[in-house]
């Protein structure tokens, strides 16, 4: 007995050390006191374990020796197994900041890291802007007419956009541009998200466009004339990076631009003749100014000794001799202005590069570093704003759409995508305002612009999804009153741009992460660059205590044993405490994978792919704990925030169980589920009784309900097109009323009280009144109430020819 207890005391004390990562000589201490102790008072086989145990800590912990011995045998072995990393995944690696998804790969966030920065909002030039021109610019559109009876925007809105400086949100005032905020560049896609098209056309120019990459990388002469241009409208840019055979590898652009002399505005002049075939370009139909990545060869040394000078960006005017443009593609449910440029043998001054000639064989180290912030900030802000509206109209119309005498919000079968649709609004939200205030702070989070493209377009197409099946044929059939199809027919164009979410998902979360992101991997490849055996044992050997550390936290913890203090309140401790748990569960099965997949990790997307998703998860809960920690709360916020966390612990759980199940080398998979989920899977999906608490508080006119619809567009304006969202928040506002005189007629009908063939609400409500059982004033009201809610679940019809463009194909079926 007295053995197992010295173990248990040895282990727990080895446990503590570890998981404080308190360094070699508290361990070597530990391990000789419990020897000495046992081999004293207990047993001579358990001192001999210990004592064995504490020489090899110490040799490991010696320098002398771990120079002239150990590490040299290490790095050998570490130069065989490690990945080679490219020229151009160097630049990518080295793009952007590393901020909280550092902390995460280091299995003990330092929350403080986190909350630091507070979200204060926007400024009242900001909020002005939001309330009033994009209100008035999403009024103007009407989604039918858009995507289908012209497919463009109304030239009203092009014209109201342009003299608003929609265009120039990125450009600063002394360019006669609006310099907002990352937030509110959020906070206006978020609003006009309602239209997919007129989102697009905003966010693109004040994304990945040739206004970024002017104001980071352009000379003054290139500065001074493009961006007031921009800014106001007169120039309309795009960028030309994909193509036919480089679509989400854009590193292989098969585009060129060969140093030569040619005539430029009648004199001889060296330059560059290009030849390319772009694709999937936005706004490319209509722009004024092409932005183009190629790749610059220089083969008869004009400008030095290197041939091949990588890949390069240049703004081109359309107007330029050579090349094709105008040409539309047709995106599948909201054809926002999208098509392909082509140029053969164009020749452009080498003043046209971005930068100058001095950028030439700068443009993928210009790109990525771009992408870093663009991808934060446009499409998962309209992911955003879709959700808003998504939960809208879906708590509204379900709420109205009274099906078996009742509300189909309150069947429990409608109740689990409405609270579904709750949860993943909120993230998104929480997600896209906290992340674009790290990029106010001067941050440019490469890795979670990775996350944030990926995770929340799934989650709008999932919000979308479910919409349309609380709908039912209300959404499925086409028509100006359709005010879900068409979005959700686009939602594919959000998966599929600026980095396909398969890819994504696969290959950059983690494959970025792991190296970028991690404390000590990126040290130990510069280690093995440099050929630095020093840098590589401090690196090495902090590696390995982080490992050590991580096993102790993940195991403890897992056991509910020795959980970090965290600044949160008790609504969501116990969440946070999680992210920490799984924090060190993702930083151990990370290094578990690199260390026995090697170089193979790159082509093992599936396991990469899993690691992605906890990272992914861990994040978003952590900006949802953020946002919870700076927000107001209101009533019902507290069960959407623990359902929302829930949701992503139970999802970063499994992914931890499904890494866990397919790992190559089974037992160190075992070892490290024995260490991470020693009393197995933990995190269950939201209980029932939060699902149908949700389902209500977004279906009904609640506190909780209008928060979550801030980002969208809630107002009718007068002249402007119909708004759903607003209508629904009316009949809401007057659902407790109607709700309760349903109830009483449908009671009343049910006793015989009212005719039998009374089937419709309207005959129903005109009987009930002169049986006395209304009164005037309630008839009248439901007459009125019945009526609106008639126009919302109406569906179009139209002519029988209406669809075919070749009326003279059109068959008669039933022709006398």
């Amino acid at each position: 007995m007295t053995t197992l207890i010295l173990l248990l005391l040895s282990i727990a004390g080895l446990l503590a050390v570890l998981r404080k990562e308190a360094g070699a000589k508290p361990a070597i201490g530990v391990m000789a006191g419990f020897g000495l102790v046992s081999l004293i008072f207990a047993s001579g086989w358990l001192a001999l374990v210990l004592f064995v145990g504490a020489i090899a800590t110490a040799a490991c912990g010696l320098p002398g020796f771990r120079s002239s011995w150990l590490t040299p045998r290490i790095f050998s072995m570490f130069k065989k197994v490690a990945p080679k990393v490219s020229e151009t995944e160097k630049v990518a690696l080295e793009a952007g900041t590393v901020g909280w998804d550092g902390e995460i790969f280091t299995g003990r966030p330092d929350w403080q890291k986190l909350l630091v920065d507070r979200n204060n909002g926007l400024t009242d030039e900001e909020q002005a802007f939001i309330d009033n021109q994009c209100v008035k610019a999403i009024s103007l559109c009407n989604a039918w007419d858009v995507a289908v009876e012209r497919a463009d925007l109304p030239e009203e809105v092009w014209d109201f956009l342009k003299k608003k400086k929609f265009f120039g949100m990125i450009i600063p005032k002394s360019y006669g541009g609006l310099e907002f905020s990352a937030k509110a560049q959020s906070a206006v896609l978020q609003r006009l998200a309602t239209n997919e098209s007129l989102m697009v056309s905003v966010g693109v120019p004040n994304s990945l466009g040739p206004g970024e990459l002017l104001l980071k990388y352009g000379t003054d002469e290139q500065k001074n004339h493009y961006l007031p241009r921009l800014a106001d409208g007169r120039d309309i840019p795009c960028f030309g990076l994909t193509g036919p055979r480089a679509g989400s590898d854009a590193t292989s652009l098969p585009d060129t631009g060969i140093v030569c002399k040619g005539e430029f505005e009648g004199k001889e002049v060296l330059g560059l003749r290009l030849n390319f075939e772009k694709r999937w370009i936005t706004l490319a139909p209509i722009a004024t100014v092409v932005g183009l990545a190629f790749r610059m060869f220089d083969p008869d040394n004009l400008l030095g000794d290197e041939k091949d000078l990588g890949i390069t960006c240049a703004l081109i005017p359309r107007d330029t001799k050579g090349m094709e443009i105008g040409r539309r593609h047709c995106p599948i449910g909201s054809p926002f202005m999208n098509g392909p440029i082509k140029g053969k043998d164009v020749f452009i001054p080498l003043d046209y590069i971005i930068g100058g000639p001095e950028m030439a064989g700068e443009g993928w180290r210009m790109l990525v570093e771009c992408l870093s912030v663009g991808r934060c900030i446009t499409l998962p802000s309209g992911a955003a704003g879709a959700a808003a509206g998504a939960l809208g109209v879906a708590g509204g119309f379900t709420r109205i759409r009274r099906q078996f005498n009742t509300p189909v919000a309150d069947m429990e079968g409608v109740q689990e995508p409405l609270a579904r649709i709750a949860a993943m609004t909120y993230i998104t939200q929480s997600s896209v305002y906290q992340t674009a205030n790290m990029v106010d702070k001067g941050e440019k989070p490469a890795v979670p612009s990775a996350i944030l493209k990926s995770q929340l377009t799934e989650m709008q197409r999932q919000c979308l999804t479910d919409a349309m099946d609380v709908h039912g044929g209300k959404t499925v059939t086409l028509g100006p009153r359709n005010y879900l199809g068409i979005g959700y027919s686009g939602a594919a164009v959000s998966i599929t741009v600026e980095g396909a979410n398969i890819m994504t998902r696969s290959l950059m979360i983690f494959g970025q992460g792991a190296i970028r992101c991690h404390p000590y991997v990126l040290e130990e490849l510069a280690a093995k660059d440099n050929d630095d055996l020093d840098a590589f044992d401090r690196a090495f050997f902090g590696h390995a205590g982080l490992i050590f550390g991580n096993a102790a936290r993940a195991f403890t913890q897992a056991l509910g044993v020795g959980r970090p203090e965290v600044p949160f309140d008790v609504v969501t401790r116990r969440h946070a405490q999680a992210v920490a748990r799984f924090s060190a569960a993702f930083g151990l099965c990370a290094d578990a994978a690199m260390t026995t997949l090697g170089s193979e990790l790159k082509m093992r997307e599936l396991i990469s792919a899993r690691l992605g998703d906890m990272l992914s998860n861990l994040y978003l809960a952590s900006m949802v704990l953020k946002n919870w920690n700076e927000t107001q709360p209101v009533e019902g916020e507290k069960e959407l925030v623990q359902y929302s966390l829930d949701t992503l612990l139970h999802r970063t759980e499994k992914a931890l169980h499904e890494v866990l199940e397919n790992l190559p080398n089974r037992p160190v998979a075992w070892a490290l589920r024995a260490i991470t989920l020693p009393l197995g899977r933990r995190w269950s999906m939201p209980h029932d009784d939060v699902t149908r608490t949700l389902a209500r508080a977004i279906s009904t006119a609640t506190p909780l309900r209008e928060k979550l619809l801030r980002p969208a567009w809630t107002t009718q304006v007068e002249g402007g097109v119909n708004n759903p969202v607003a209508e629904y928040n009316d009949l809401l506002a007057s659902y407790e009323r109607a709700d309760g005189i349903y109830r009483t007629v449908n009671k009343a009908y049910a006793k015989g009280e009212l005719p039998m063939e009374a089937l419709h609400p309207e005959q129903r409500f005109e009987a009930a009144r002169e049986a006395g059982i209304l009164s005037q004033e309630d008839a009248d009201f439901m007459s009125d109430y019945e009526a609106r809610v008639l126009e919302m679940l109406t569906v179009d019809d139209f002519a029988f020819d209406a669809f075919a463009q070749q009326k003279d194909s059109v068959i008669e079926h039933n022709a006398a």
